[in-house]
């Protein structure tokens, strides 16, 4: 039965092991017309399902998927100007084309915080195969706050399971999934 979720395009058919060789590559939003794109000089890590609501995620798919690189093996190559950071205040500033409104990578500017000198990526933008595996998912419960139904989370977790990627919250999960609908009836009753 959990077969039949969709958690994001690039696991839903399983996951598609790492080349540890693989030495990096572009990575590339979804204009048609001057695309912009991003080169890494080396292969991502920590790549997992993150379902939290800054990420980007394509269309339809309950997570993101994301990993890191070193800062200094990222270069915007084209179409630079097409960027933006979508949110200056937050931690990770995160560079999306203003066209297509793809992520296309993310960045933390303050010296003193633990993944300074990491830059996160989204390797399914890549047309490249070798890039590492996703190997877990965070912040579950949070799809919750971007509209996933409180009652499905066992669900989802079971699928995640059955891929291979363990789910991770910070509280027990019934205590996450309950501050995170907490959270999402708040902002609809603000936002009515």
């Amino acid at each position: 039965m959990a077969a039949s979720l969709s958690i994001h395009p690039a696991v839903d058919n399983g996951i598609t092991s790492g080349d540890t060789n693989f030495a990096g590559g572009k990575l590339v939003c979804k204009c048609a017309d001057d695309p912009v794109v991003v080169e890494t000089k080396s292969n991502s890590a920590h790549n997992h399902l993150c379902g939290c609501t800054k990420c980007w995620k394509p269309q339809g798919a309950l997570f993101a998927m994301v990993a890191v690189v070193p800062r200094e093996n990222l270069t915007v190559t084209a179409n630079a100007d097409k960027l933006q950071v979508v949110d200056p205040s937050a931690t990770i500033q995160r560079h999306a084309c203003k066209v297509c409104g793809v992520h296309m990578f993310g960045r933390i500017e303050n010296p003193n915080h633990p993944f300074y000198g990491l830059d996160f990526i989204h390797t399914e933008l890549s047309p490249e195969n070798g890039w590492a595996a996703p190997g877990f998912a965070a912040f579950v419960s949070s799809v919750i706050e971007s509209g996933a139904d409180p009652a499905q989370m066992p669900q989802i977790r079971a699928r995640l399971r059955e891929l291979g990627l363990e789910p991770y919250d910070c509280l027990s999960p019934e205590l996450m999934d309950l501050i995170a609908t907490h959270t999402a009836k708040a902002k609809q009753a603000v936002a009515a």
